[in-house]
């Protein structure tokens, strides 16, 4: 996983680390501390978890991931063509 992605699309969708967190199941009493550490890099998070955050922060689990940023937000860009609803 890469840690600053993570930090970056909870920013984006203006969400607190908490906040966060127990939208993707995790303990209330532990969620913040835990989303800090995988936002850090001290620990990483299983994929489970990971694809938890993936459907709170609506971005595909391969964003986290990929390991070139420009590719990971073109990624992104054509996530959101295919996730826009219908006109």
């Amino acid at each position: 996983m890469i840690p600053h992605r993570l930090k970056s699309a909870r920013a984006k969708a203006k969400l607190t680390q908490e906040k966060l967190g127990v939208l993707a199941g995790i303990d209330e009493s532990t969620a913040r501390s835990r989303v800090s550490q995988y936002e850090s890099g001290t620990y990483s998070p299983n994929f489970d978890t990971m694809c938890h955050f993936a459907r709170v922060l609506n971005v595909p689990e391969c964003y986290f991931y990929i390991i070139d940023d420009a590719f990971a937000e073109e990624v992104l860009a054509l996530y959101e063509v295919f996730r826009a609803p219908v006109k």
